[in-house]
């Protein structure tokens, strides 16, 4: 690990606590329903809003109610994102007249939007139209971002409630969320970038002269649109020279501002953040890299507020951050290190005078190994899914690091809200064990973990290894799941692997060798994603409930500290060994293969 890498990942740490230690107060009013000073202008809005749907400011919902709101709100949007992509072209903002999305590609975008997976199987620019990207799309980028911190407030209310059947009201917190969280982070940093050269406007795309025509050959086609073949079948070429170029252009910093606040993935092009338009420099790159990691990490602090002890808090934000170094330490050696074959060649990898050495392959050259390494060690531990650099292109070990991210079951900082409840579901498992060990009534927050909770901690945990590894088994046996693969073998597998741990963990990154805008492919990972995020949100609202309606125990001296290093450490070794577990043998098959592969001559 060199000592730039390891000074951008202190730096970024730093900065980063600095951010979310306040960011994690202001979540608590949010959360609480306190008033926040400074904002009563937004407090109308608010009740406005509230009047206008025929919502009681005061009123609560039981944990089943509770989730049929959130399931038929998040269903709704789901039509509605379908909808639109399915009448894009006779509707505005369209100029460059692109064609409606066909019903197998817009049925697994609905669902990957609405999921906060943000999986594309398309590409942005030539795909999807202004109105589409930013109306339906940057849309549920808020509203599914703000059903995570929803369900997130929903347990904390379960653990900080003194004997009551309610865990709060879904449309207050997805208001609140949206209202007092996501929308002026958004503003702010959409401006942000707008002043680091990403673009915002509604211009039709751009022909520009290139400075050096490219010449270049391709397949002919003939009047039928297939492809000419000679007498032997091989396919004829001809040559043709570029001398412009088509620049996208479109409506890019409000949609990427949110789609990094909110822990979404979706990028306005298909290159995501390592496109010049959407993350123009080492600088936009890493304020991309903390606005991925401020709300969840402030979520931490909020939780230790809203329970009324903020070292509870700073125990859950330990283990998080204890497996993430491990991991990015990982991914960041892994990276520096030349290809044995190159290097067996002779093969100079250095990339510019700043990053000389290591896998430069599918990195932009204007963020190098490092930025790159951490970006992708960042986005799949926060269930986000951006890219600054093609996951596909690293070596073994550096691609196995953002695969193990997920399939921890998107818990190490995690997604807005989901990362928090996540890792108190493992929290609770760790207490349980725990309580196994010395033969007493497990506690966790002063409030009993019996039978109800952890058969849903189970649900909750099993949900996400059962999709991935039945969804990858399925797709490699069938012949629609193989046609796919770019990279036949060992790592042909890896991208399979990859697709189904990022749809089920909801990240939405992917190892771009395979071809998924597929018909088998979008159906299946659409339901990888769908119920990867609500099975998962159902089990954890009904631990919510019940632990809502238990009294809250005194602490005693046979109480477990559940604030200490005893307690990080058993919670990091529970989310290691279970959650990793499951994928072992897969991993095996996979990357580990892989790696080893590299060093048969």
């Amino acid at each position: 690990m060199t000592t730039q890498s390891f000074l951008l990942l202190v730096a970024f740490l730093a900065v980063l606590l600095a951010l979310a230690y306040p960011m994690g107060l202001y979540l608590a009013k949010v959360g609480d329903g306190t008033p926040i000073p400074g904002l009563g202008w937004m407090v109308k809005v608010e009740n406005f809003l509230y009047r206008l749907s025929g919502i009681t400011a005061d009123s609560a919902m039981g944990w089943k109610t509770y989730a049929i709101a959130l399931l038929v709100f998040n269903a709704l949007g789901a039509i509605a994102v379908y909808t639109v992509q399915r009448l894009q072209a006779w509707l505005p903002l369209n100029p460059q007249a692109l064609a409606n999305v066909s019903p197998d590609s817009a049925f697994n975008t609905a669902i990957s939007f609405v999921s906060n997976t943000n999986w594309q199987g398309y590409g942005g620019e030539s795909t999807m139209s202004y109105l589409t990207q930013m109306l339906v799309l940057t849309g549920q980028n808020f509203f599914s971002a703000a059903t995570g911190m929803a369900v997130a407030f929903a347990l904390i209310r379960g653990f900080s409630s003194r004997s009551i059947k309610t865990i709060g009201n879904f449309w207050i917190d997805i208001t609140r969320s949206t209202l007092y969280v996501l929308l002026p982070l958004s503003i702010i940093f959409a401006v942000f970038l707008m002043g680091q050269g990403v673009i915002q406007n509604f211009s039709a795309y751009k022909d520009v002269t290139l400075l050096d025509p490219v010449t270049y050959t391709q397949p002919k086609s003939g009047p039928d649109g297939q492809p000419l073949k000679d007498a032997k079948g091989n396919p004829v070429l001809e040559t043709l020279t570029a001398k412009t170029q088509t620049l996208a252009m479109g409506p890019v910093a409000s949609q990427e501002a949110i789609k990094l606040l909110g822990t979404n993935g979706g990028g306005f092009f298909n290159a995501n953040s390592t496109h010049p338009y959407e993350n123009p420099t080492p600088l936009s790159n890493f304020f991309q890299m903390l606005s991925i990691f401020l709300i969840p990490t402030g979520m931490c602090f909020a939780f230790g507020r809203m329970v009324g002890d903020i070292r509870q808090g700073w125990a859950v934000l330990g283990a998080m951050t204890a497996i993430f170094m491990v991991m990015t330490v990982v991914v960041l050696i892994a990276e520096q290190q030349a290809h044995p074959a190159l290097h067996a060649l002779g093969v100079d990898q250095a990339a510019s005078a700043l990053q000389p050495g290591g896998n430069m392959e599918g990195k932009e050259t204007r963020f190098g190994i490092s930025a790159s390494a951490l970006f992708a060690a960042v986005t799949t531990a926060a269930s986000c899914g951006a890219v600054n650099a093609m996951h596909d292109s690293f070596m073994p070990l550096g691609g196995m690091v953002p695969l193990v991210l997920m399939q921890f079951g998107e818990v190490i900082f995690g997604g807005v809200g989901s990362g928090l409840y996540g890792m108190l579901i493992f929290a609770i498992l760790a207490v349980f064990i725990a309580g196994l060990m010395i033969g007493r009534t497990p506690e966790y927050l002063g409030k009993k973990i019996q039978s109800f909770e952890m058969k849903m901690t189970s649900i909750a945990i099993l949900v996400t290894p059962v999709l991935v590894l039945s969804g990858t088994a399925i797709a490699v046996m069938l012949d629609p799941g193989r046609a796919g693969i770019a990279n036949p073998g060992v790592h042909g597998f890896s991208e399979i692997l990859y697709a189904f741990s990022s749809a089920a963990n909801n990240n939405g990154s992917a190892f771009a060798g395979l071809s998924a805008n597929t018909p088998f492919y979008n159906i299946m990972l659409a339901t990888a994603m769908w119920f990867g995020r609500f099975a998962m949100i159902v089990s954890i609202l009904a631990v919510a409930g019940s632990l809502a309606a238990k009294k809250r125990l005194e602490v005693t001296a046979g109480t477990m500290p559940t604030h200490g290093p005893l307690f990080v450490a058993l919670l990091v070794g529970v989310v290691v060994l279970v959650g990793i577990l499951n994928y072992v043998p897969a991993l095996a098959l996979g990357p580990i293969v892989e790696h080893l592969q590299l060093f048969v001559h």
